[in-house]
This record gives structure tokens, C-alpha cells and sequence, in this order.
């Protein structure tokens, strides 16, 4: 399965969403994240690992801190399958004011195995981030980690419109995230070869000059 996950390193998130298309194992309009998710450090080239899930409420009290949840984050990504990319969901009031990550926190979960995170709401200490090299997708940034109680771990989230559960296969690069299907997994290569083989045929005719409504015609309809 690593080989899999090395592989995706190396595949932008377009050509993935493409592959899992030919697949056929779920819409295409499924689990990939709207332009509210940004990738904050494109310089890092795609991210590909394996889902950590967690709710999290940061602004409001709705129970107290519990040192045992919190060490069930940690507990979690050394234990999952790496890379492991750890993946936030808001459970509180005022998202926008909901900061989930910083450079202490970003430093254990990667001590632990964690190579990115995705968060439905902001991160912070942006520079310091960047320069540990971690991927991470999120809103955007806000400066207070205010009450930030890891509330549970495990479950199923929803992320800016990507369904994501415990160990799925999540990838992400500058155009977005999608969650990766394990049906035919083993067959997601030849497809994204397909897509990168067709994509290259048609724009190599068409920068060739003389590309015409009947060439496109053709390729279309097959007529």
C-alpha cells in the first residue's frame, strides 16, 4: 500500500480526480473540498497519506479539556499507517475565529508520523509551519489558539464537502483535496496513465496547428 501512496506523491490532485472518475466507483461530484480549503504552502508539491480524523471546538466551552482525549490525537497518528495526514473538523461557535494548528502542536503530530493536516477552519504561526515543511490545508490563519479542546478522535468528519473517515487515503495539492476511493485502488495507476496519455495526445494536435471543429468533432462523437 505504500507504494500506492508513494506513487500519488507524485500526481497532481486534478489528474487523481480524473483517474477516480474512469473508475467508476462514485460520482464525481463526491468528497473533494470547495475553494474555502487553501493550500497554504504549494512549494511542498502534492500530499498524499492516510486519514487521522478529529473534532475539535475552539472558541466555545462546551465541556471542559480532557487530557486523555488530547493524548488520544497522538496515540492515534503513531499508530495509524504512514504517512498519516491528520484531518480537523470544527465542532464549535465562531469558525472564523478558530485556530487549530500552530508550530508546537504541527511539531508533535509530526514527531508522531504526520506529514499534513486539513482543517475546516484556520491555522497559525505561518512562517514557523512553513519551515518545518508541512503540508497543510486550511481556511486560512487566525492568531489565538483561544480554547482549542480536541473533543474526539476517530469519527467520521466532513470537511468543505469531502466526507473523510479513519485511515482514507487523502490527497491534496494548490487546486484542492479529494479523498481516494479504496475500490480499484490497485487499478488507479493505469487510469491515471490513461488521463495524462489522452490529455497530451489532444493538446500535442492541437499545438501542432491545424486543429479543427472536425478533428474535435471526431474525437467527441467519433464521427
Amino acid at each position: 500500500m505504500n507504494d500506492i501512496i508513494s506513487f500519488l506523491q507524485t500526481i497532481d490532485t486534478p489528474t487523481v480526480c480524473n483517474a477516480i472518475e474512469l473508475l467508476d466507483v462514485r460520482p464525481g461530484s463526491e468528497n473533494f473540498t470547495s475553494s474555502k480549503i487553501k493550500c497554504l504552502y504549494p512549494e511542498l508539491g502534492p500530499m498524499a497519506g492516510y486519514a487521522v480524523t478529529v473534532q475539535i471546538e475552539t472558541v466555545t466551552k462546551m465541556e471542559p479539556r480532557d487530557p486523555e482525549i488530547t493524548m488520544s490525537l497522538y496515540e492515534a497518528v503513531e499508530a495509524s499507517p504512514k504517512p498519516v495526514v491528520v484531518v480537523i473538523q470544527e465542532i464549535g461557535g465562531h469558525r472564523e475565529f478558530a485556530s487549530h494548528t500552530g508550530d508546537v502542536m504541527t511539531t508533535l503530530l509530526q514527531n508522531f508520523g504526520a506529514i499534513g493536516l486539513v482543517t475546516d477552519c484556520n491555522v497559525r504561526d505561518f512562517n514557523e509551519v512553513r519551515q518545518l515543511g508541512f503540508h497543510t490545508f486550511a481556511v486560512g490563519t487566525s492568531p489565538s489558539h483561544v480554547h482549542c479542546r480536541i473533543a474526539k478522535v476517530g469519527m467520521p468528519v466532513q470537511v468543505h464537502g469531502m466526507t473523510v473517515r479513519q485511515g482514507d487515503i487523502i490527497h491534496g495539492d494548490i487546486n484542492g483535496l479529494v479523498q481516494v476511493p479504496f475500490e480499484k485502488l490497485d487499478e488507479l495507476p493505469e487510469k491515471i496513465a490513461k488521463v495524462r496519455h489522452d490529455e497530451k495526445e489532444l493538446m500535442e494536435s492541437i499545438r501542432a496547428g491545424g486543429f479543427t471543429l472536425d478533428d474535435l468533432r471526431a474525437r467527441l462523437l467519433g464521427k
